[in-house]
């Protein structure tokens, strides 16, 4: 499917959608938790529809009303494999939480998840008693347990999200664990799996994100939650704001954990005005300057971070692009060469991007079934000289189906 996005003014004041990523959590925490918990402010997406899925799956009883969520917990598998789609974290986290049973269980991919790493979860898993293979590191996975605990070495160089489902499931196993971590990278994702864990009545503890200490025979106490808005599908909305004019987000919590609150600071580096409420986030356009930025503990801003560069005067800088290899494309190649599409001219050297401001003047580009490639697009064409054509711009609807009315109900023209 293809969307064409023409130059546009944008006016007007929009809801963040749902965290997918505090959603998947609170659904996986939620299937281990005996008893009912209820979950506010749903929003559908392809990633958070397929945790539900394998909530069920493992089974919880799940029923959606509107943007409400109820899920009876409780472990009892009800199948030995499943698909977790195209969701990154749905792999790293449901693998150790399907390791605490004594069963055969088989984690399936699908897309672009099935080029994604997860040989980091081997090692440890093994090291905590579970009997686990993959397919030359990628999906599909299987494993059996039951997760013992104990000790295990956690490589965090590539993603945080195995630790985040280590740090979920391990309460639940029957010894205390010892995990220690080398490298840590995106440590605001592991502050986010700390705080819903505990509270839903967990408690973890760590040393400077290097050692974490679990105690075993622990148990979630079922709870309603409301699920905050994502500060990763509001940055485009706010990027939107400071390219053409004004834009209010609201259901958006200024004091944040999540990594891509940091998209405040970005914007406010290239000039535009930022006004904050505890829920709203008001951004105005005015003269934008080239700026830097080092978005390594937030990667998925890059999209974001390069539609506001594009249109700023002088050559923007970005440290972090190591973090881009194993996103649903690779990412920094894609915005390199679907940019130079539309006149931008980006260029990679090691660890950083650099992009040429003042530069868009419009044309086609492909999304790369990258749903944050097809926002990026859209988001350029504000102040691009012609219209942006998006080829697959469809692959929004892995986190944020409703972009594009959304991006409409503030000016965006789409059409």
């Amino acid at each position: 499917m293809n969307k064409q996005v023409k130059p546009s003014t944008i006016n007007g004041t929009i809801p963040a959608p749902a965290s997918k990523s505090m959603m998947q959590r609170a659904i996986a925490i939620a299937t281990l938790a005996k008893g009912t918990s209820i979950l506010y402010n749903y929003t559908p997406c392809n990633d958070s529809d397929t945790a539900l899925e394998i909530s069920a799956s493992l089974g919880a009883t799940v029923s959606v009303e509107g943007t409400t969520v109820t899920i009876d917990g409780g472990m009892n598998p009800k199948v030995d494999e499943f698909s977790c789609g195209e969701a990154g974290l749905g792999i790293r986290m449901f693998t150790p939480i399907a390791s605490l049973w004594n069963k055969k269980m088989t984690l399936h991919g699908e897309g672009s998840l099935q080029r994604r790493p997860i040989s980091m979860l081997e090692q440890p898993l093994t090291q905590l008693g579970v009997d686990i293979k993959t397919n030359n590191g990628f999906v599909p996975i299987t494993v059996q347990g039951p997760l013992q605990g104990k000790y295990a070495d956690v490589d965090g160089s590539i993603s945080s999200q195995m630790l985040t489902g280590m740090l979920i499931a391990l309460p639940l196993a029957a010894n205390d664990t010892t995990l220690n971590v080398k490298d840590l990278t995106s440590k605001p994702y592991i502050d986010m799996t700390l705080d819903i864990v505990k509270d839903f009545g967990v408690n973890i503890s760590h040393d400077n994100y290097k050692t974490f200490t679990i105690k075993g025979n622990q148990s979630y106490k079922a709870r309603e939650y409301n699920v905050e808005g994502d500060w990763s599908g509001a940055s485009f909305l706010l990027v939107a704001g400071a390219l053409g004019g004004e834009v209010t987000v609201s259901n958006i919590r200024s004091n944040s954990l999540q990594a891509d609150l940091q998209i405040l600071e970005a914007i406010k580096r290239a000039g535009a005005i930022i006004e904050c409420t505890n829920t709203n986030i008001l951004i105005k356009k005015d003269k934008l300057q080239a700026f830097e930025f080092d978005a390594t503990e937030c990667p998925d801003l890059f999209p974001p971070l390069v539609s506001l560069a594009c249109h700023c005067e002088g050559v923007s800088t970005f440290k972090g692009v190591s973090r881009l290899k194993h996103k649903e494309s690779d990412r920094a190649t894609v915005l390199k060469a679907e940019f130079a599409k539309i006149g931008t001219k980006i260029e990679l050297d090691g660890d950083t991007m650099y992009v040429y401001g003042k530069t868009v003047i419009g044309g086609t580009m492909h999304a790369n079934n990258d749903h944050r490639i097809a926002m990026a697009a859209a988001v350029a064409a504000i102040l691009a000289k012609e219209p942006i054509d998006i080829e697959n711009s469809e692959c929004i609807a892995k986190s944020y189906p409703g972009f594009y009315e959304d991006f409409a109900k503030i000016g965006g023209n789409v059409l």
